[in-house]
């Protein structure tokens, strides 16, 4: 047998958890000296042990570990209780890297206030435009929603005309529309084309009216961190009497999904007099 101070050492976790285990009845010792009071351990009680740790892993209570425990869980039904709560796990810390990555970008467009300026700005016509697209929607305009939404439109939009014989005529553009439900809207992944509309195509083929006005401005880096440069669009149309008619149109320039901090990004605003 081992004494508690091995037995903590093969199992991973402290003697004094290992007293506090004893105290509830949760694990006891297989023998206790009753002079010393020492406790000892056989190793056939590191599976006991195991599934402890692992259930408490779960968020299970210790009252709730120890019902299980007695209720003598199958080790497949163990496995499958941990891999659940490992994708449980994954989904969070991938929500967290996503939350943590949008706190960011917001601390350096704080850090480059006043970097950019209203004369930036360049109020002008946008021409009608044809292009082909594929769409979806996201539940909110926020980026955190918008980009798992757009982001696969285009890899699949580029394979699809390759496919069809269609090849593009210009940039990449991202347009957006109230879907009246709610929060969502309707995201459109284009690419500027030279066909005619076809319904054999698994794509559609769209004209895009002309904009009589609207507030443009180019944005460098990634589409993730563009609030900053929004904030500029928006102070030019507040001081210049105008107001915003919709969403923003996103021309990409230059743009690669690989190397989103390198892309060159038209917003296109459209605006009324106010």
């Amino acid at each position: 047998m081992f004494t508690i101070g091995d037995f903590a050492g093969l199992g991973r976790v402290s003697v004094r958890m290992l007293r506090h285990y004893d105290s509830i009845g949760l694990l006891r010792p297989a023998a206790v000296d009753p002079h010393t009071g020492y406790r000892f351990y056989r190793a056939e009680q590191l599976r006991r042990l195991n599934r402890v740790i692992a259930l408490k892993e779960l968020g299970l209570t210790l009252g709730q570990v120890q019902a299980i425990l007695d209720d003598a869980v199958e080790v497949a039904e163990l496995r499958g209780m941990l891999r659940l709560r490992r994708s449980q796990l994954e989904a969070q810390l991938a929500a967290d890297t996503a939350r943590l990555a949008g706190v960011e970008a917001r601390l350096r467009m704080i850090e480059t206030e006043g970097r950019m300026t209203s004369q930036d700005v360049v109020l002008k016509e946008i021409p009608a435009l044809r292009v082909a697209e594929l769409t979806g929607v996201a539940r909110s305009y926020e980026t955190p929603e918008i980009s798992p939404v757009i982001q696969p439109l285009y890899p699949e939009l580029f394979r699809r005309l390759d496919a069809a014989g269609v090849a593009p005529a210009g940039p990449a553009l991202a347009w957006y529309e109230a879907t009246g439900e709610g929060e969502s809207v309707v995201v459109h992944a284009g690419l500027t084309v030279a066909a005619d509309p076809s319904a054999a195509r698994d794509f559609d083929i769209v004209d895009l009216p002309a904009v009589p006005a609207a507030a443009t401005i180019i944005h460098h880096g990634s589409m993730d961190e563009v609030e900053g440069t929004i904030q500029v669009l928006a102070t030019w149309i507040e001081a210049n009497g105008w107001r915003a008619d919709g969403y923003a149109r996103e021309l990409y320039l230059d743009y690669s999904q690989d190397e989103p901090e390198k892309g060159v990004t038209e917003l296109q605003l459209p605006v009324v007099a106010a």
